[in-house]
C-alpha cells in the first residue's frame, strides 16, 4: 500500500457556518496504480491532491503515507517526505520566469543536496527524453504552453519520485500536446513503475488511467 486516507475532513468556517471541502473522504492507492479523479469544479479534487501532495493540512482523520503516519509528523518531516517522495505537476506549469529550461529542471536537485556531476547527468537524460535538449538555454516565457507544460513535467519526474500528483495537466494544452503528456504519463505509470494520480475534467484524459474515482461536494461519490 502507498497511501491511506482515513476519514479525511477539511474545512472552512465563515460566519460560524463550515463549508466542507472534503467529507469523510477515505482512499487507498496500492503501488503502481494510475488514479483518475474526476467531479465538477468545487468538488474538492485539487483540494484532495493538495493533502495527498501535504502541501494542505486537514482537520479530522488519519493520513499515512507508505507507512509513515502523516497526520503525526512535523512539517519538516512532512516536507522530507513529500521531497523525496513526490512530483508535482501543475495546470499552470509554476515554471520560475527567472530561469533557464535547464535550470527549472534542475530545481528539485539542489533542495536534494546532489553532486553536481550528477545533476549534470540526469538533466542531459531528461532533456534528451523529452526530447528538449535544444531549448535547454531557453527561458519559460520563450515556450509554448505544450514545451512549458513538458519542462514541468520533466521537473517533477526528475528526482524519480515514486508518485507523480498532476492537477489538470493538460488543462491548457491543445488536443495533440493533451496525447503526448498522457501517453508520456502511461509510460511513465507501466515501464518505470510510477504511481500517478490526476484530476481530471476530461474523459479521454481519464481514460488513460486504470481507476476512476468521482468526488462530489468533497466525497467520493458511492
Amino acid at each position: 500500500m502507498l497511501l491511506e486516507l482515513n476519514h479525511i475532513y477539511k474545512w472552512v468556517t465563515t460566519g460560524g457556518r463550515r463549508t466542507f471541502l472534503l467529507n469523510d473522504l477515505s482512499l487507498q492507492v496500492e503501488k503502481g496504480e494510475f488514479i483518475s479523479v474526476m467531479g465538477p469544479s468545487g468538488s474538492g479534487k485539487s483540494t484532495l491532491l493538495n493533502v495527498i501532495g501535504m502541501l494542505d493540512s486537514f482537520d479530522e482523520g488519519a493520513y499515512n503515507f507508505d507507512g509513515e503516519p502523516v497526520h503525526q509528523l512535523k512539517e519538516k518531516q512532512r516536507a522530507k517526505l513529500f521531497k523525496d517522495n513526490m512530483g508535482f505537476v501543475f495546470q499552470a506549469y509554476h515554471l520560475i520566469d527567472e530561469l533557464t529550461v535547464y535550470e527549472n529542471i534542475e530545481t528539485p536537485l539542489l533542495y536534494k543536496k546532489i553532486k553536481g556531476s550528477e545533476r549534470k547527468a540526469m538533466v542531459a537524460d531528461i532533456l534528451d527524453r523529452f526530447n528538449i535538449v535544444g531549448k535547454k538555454d531557453l527561458f519559460p516565457t520563450q515556450l509554448s504552453g505544450g514545451q512549458q507544460q513538458l519542462v514541468g513535467v520533466a521537473r517533477a519526474l526528475i528526482a524519480k519520485p515514486s508518485l507523480i500528483l498532476a492537477d489538470e495537466p493538460t488543462g491548457n494544452l491543445n488536443s495533440k500536446q493533451s496525447d503526448e503528456i498522457m501517453q508520456l504519463f502511461k509510460q511513465l505509470n507501466e515501464e518505470d513503475g510510477v504511481t500517478i494520480i490526476q484530476a481530471t475534467h476530461s474523459e479521454s484524459n481519464a481514460a488513460y488511467g486504470s481507476r476512476t474515482i468521482n468526488l462530489l461536494d468533497g466525497s467520493i461519490a458511492k
